[in-house]
């Protein structure tokens, strides 16, 4: 539904245009200093107000309902909650008719029986991610050694990302991106082979965020075209470093302690300014829609740091489950002599 995690578990709740929209973290160990400045910087670089971005401006300003005492974690369920302001719900109206093409307006009224709410998107915002941004916050708060490097590769297919999403402005159309993703100082041994493997569970959390796409880590598609010898990654020092990363920093699902290496590839935004031929379902007819309101030239520029707090996220709760059942004896080293027991 609208939750995810085993032990890190967040779970998103509102609407786009409703009272507000939050997170509810459950599991964060309690005594994690926490204060309302530790989450400015991601959600910053959330806003709108870039060119490209949508001018819809909301204070974000988090509001902790509970979970927090004397500026610490207790243990119990952290809720955040940010309400709406700058919403213009009258944009949306002509869509329970026309729904957009690209856009879950369609799939949601036919999911919930036409009981969704429609108003700027509700539950199926992009607006609803910020409080992926701000369990992506306390996700890295829990492991202090980790750093991420986040950026966009390209935009509408350009690496001039600036001129090609000024270039959609000016055309009332919209680009899609390709969104790397670099994550420094994981130790090994987070993941479990099969369904629960590293990536597998961080495929979960960034398919979660709207626009995307694609997902590829390390060589991904490129090594179909590779042999053995160019994709493995040689050994060079006894803590598993390699000489290089085709893997992108697992193996079998699990870290390997190399640099985690992903991409994602958003799609554009469904809401463009062009005139776009498609079916009225009330008068069951093709019609001409045309999308007014404020909405993103290149969702990218304001995503990527929902997909870096999605892959945190992921991250967090592998921590914590290893954390939990790690065996807590001398490990093994490969080559090394060992007593039968």
């Amino acid at each position: 539904m609208n939750s995810f995690g085993r032990v890190f578990r967040v779970s998103l709740f509102g609407e786009s245009h409703g009272a507000g929209i939050g997170v509810v973290v459950d599991g964060c160990p309690p005594g994690v200093e926490l204060a309302p400045a530790d989450f400015e910087t991601d959600l910053v670089r959330r806003k709108s107000g870039a060119a490209g971005t949508t001018p819809r401006r909301e204070s974000d300003i988090p509001s902790f309902y509970s979970g927090i005492h004397e500026g610490r974690t207790t243990g119990s369920p952290l809720c955040v909650f940010f309400p709406n302001s700058d919403t213009r719900s009258q944009d949306y109206s002509k869509f329970m008719a026309v729904p957009r093409p690209g856009h879950a307006d369609f799939t949601s009224r036919v999911k919930y029986g036409g009981y969704s709410d429609p108003r700027g998107s509700g539950h199926f915002s992009g607006r609803v991610s910020t409080g992926l941004v701000v369990a992506g916050t306390i996700a890295k708060k829990l492991m202090p050694s980790v750093t991420f490097s986040t950026r966009l590769l390209s935009a509408g297919g350009s690496e001039a990302v600036d001129a090609a999403i000024a270039q959609a402005v000016e055309a009332g159309d919209s680009i899609g991106a390709v969104v790397e993703i670099r994550v420094l100082g994981l130790p090994p041994g987070l993941g479990e082979p099969f369904f629960d493997a590293c990536e597998s569970l961080i495929a979960h959390a960034v398919f979660a965020v709207p626009a995307v796409r694609g997902l590829e880590f390390g060589d991904s598609f490129a090594s179909a075209a590779m042999r053995g010898s160019a994709h493995n990654d040689p050994f060079v020092s006894g803590d598993g470093k390699t000489s290089k990363n085709g893997a992108g920093g697992m193996n079998g699902g699990i870290t390997n302690g190399n640099d985690l290496v992903l991409r994602v590839a958003v799609k554009p935004t469904s809401s463009i300014s062009l005139p776009q031929t498609t079916f009225d379902f009330e008068n069951q007819a093709m019609t001409t829609l045309t999308i007014e309101g404020r909405h993103d030239a290149c969702i990218a520029l304001r995503s990527a740091v929902v997909l870096e707090s999605a892959v945190a996220v992921a991250l967090a709760d592998m921590f914590l489950t290893y954390e939990s059942t790690k065996i807590r004896t001398s490990p093994r080293t490969p080559g090394g002599n060992h007593d039968a027991r």
